[in-house]
């Protein structure tokens, strides 16, 4: 089953894809938005059906307390516009931490710096963050 991981931003989105059996969490190149213009739900969808995606996961941006925002609001109505249009279940997963984790994991991956520093390359690793830790949750769950 693969599933389509989400890290929504007001200027990009993180993407991350799992693999055919529903254990690991890749990148995909990360989507640009323009600020202030509607989500970019024909390009999710477009994926979305290219990779046959029977899932979506969403990172959630909680505020610190555990609390929703207007974003976090704004992030739920985008993810169940996806799901309607892929006629898919989504899933949303706290995102708390996932973009400091991501950037730790590109900075320490030997990249050369110039790349290092490309916040897309950092996008796709909260997205893979946040995906994996869905499809881990997954595993744990009883059958």
């Amino acid at each position: 089953m693969r599933v389509l991981g989400v890290d929504f931003g007001e200027v990009r989105v993180g993407l991350a894809l799992s693999d055919e059996t529903g254990t690991l969490a890749s990148p995909l190149p990360t989507l640009r938005r323009r600020r202030g213009k509607r989500p970019p739900l024909k390009a999710l969808e477009e994926l979305g059906r290219k990779h046959d995606v029977e899932a979506v996961v969403f990172g959630l941006p909680l505020e610190l307390d555990g609390s929703e925002s207007e974003w976090t609001r704004q992030v739920r109505q985008v993810g169940e516009a996806l799901g309607r249009r892929l006629e898919v279940p989504v899933h949303f997963v706290d995102e708390r931490m996932t973009s400091v984790e991501g950037e730790r994991l590109v900075r320490s991956s030997g990249l050369p710096r110039k790349r290092r520093e490309e916040k897309g390359r950092i996008d796709a690793a909260a997205a893979v963050l946040i995906l994996q830790r869905w499809l881990d949750q997954q595993d744990d769950s009883p059958a």
